[in-house]
């Protein structure tokens, strides 16, 4: 698989993300600017990935008008086509601006700025509780309650908020509705999520819990039986 990694004015995750996928995990990786017009040499087994940081400097909304860069014409229809897609952060935001992915994110409950490290609990890791960074303003998950109904009953909610021992809700940082950090499309082909997995993939950070997450989300969350199998409907 080739990673696409989207350079917007602002973004501040862009390197960390090249660097982990590159170098911790292996993979090839491509620099692309948000005035690029077009995603040559990509296929629908690639991905392209929306960093975090503060795109466009989040003025107006967050992700708000990230959204409208050249760049997401070609992102919107490559992920229409069946490409995979993956936003973090600011990346998460700019999907969901992008109506890629239902919901918005707004403001943290205690209406601050939040950098710390979270536990995850998500498909995969058998009730096992994740440690990721997080590092956002508004990271608040929202939507309305069809939506929400919709997203558990399809699987879609990929990652929730825990505690250290793996239960759910007991680590909510920012108020998200129904404890939810990370979601996925119907196709199960587009990812968002709040939590810095790149930021938790190296050993020399002395945490390697980032590595599985995005293992999970390329290898087992695309699939829909798995996803299944892991509880995430329930958990």
């Amino acid at each position: 698989m080739k990673f696409g990694v989207v350079v917007f004015p602002g973004s501040n995750c862009d390197r960390d993300m090249q660097d982990a996928l590159r170098y911790d995990l292996g993979q090839e990786v491509v620099m692309l600017w948000h005035k690029d017009t077009g995603l040559p040499g990509f296929t629908s087994d690639d991905c392209i990935v929306l960093p975090g940081g503060f795109s466009y400097g989040d003025y107006l909304r967050c992700g708000a008008i990230a959204r409208f860069s050249p760049i997401m014409q070609s992102v919107t229809k490559f992920a229409n086509e069946g490409g995979k897609v993956l936003g973090v952060c600011n990346g998460f935001q700019v999907l969901c601006e992008s109506h890629l992915l239902p919901g918005a994110l707004l403001r943290n409950a205690n209406q601050q700025f939040i950098s710390k490290n979270v536990w995850l609990r998500g498909a995969g890791d058998d009730g096992k509780a994740l440690k990721v960074p997080i590092a956002h303003g508004e990271g608040r998950y929202y939507a309305d309650e069809k939506t929400l109904d919709e997203l558990e009953a399809n699987g879609q909610v990929i990652y929730r908020y825990s505690d250290e021992s793996g239960v759910i809700g007991g680590g909510n940082p920012n108020g998200s509705l129904r404890h939810i950090a990370g979601i996925c499309n119907k196709t199960r082909n587009v990812f968002g999520m709040m939590p810095h997995p790149e930021r938790a993939c190296s050993e020399a950070l002395g945490n390697i819990d980032g590595k599985a997450i995005l293992k999970t989300l390329f290898i087992d969350v695309a699939k829909p039986s798995v996803a299944r199998k892991a509880g995430m409907v329930n958990i």
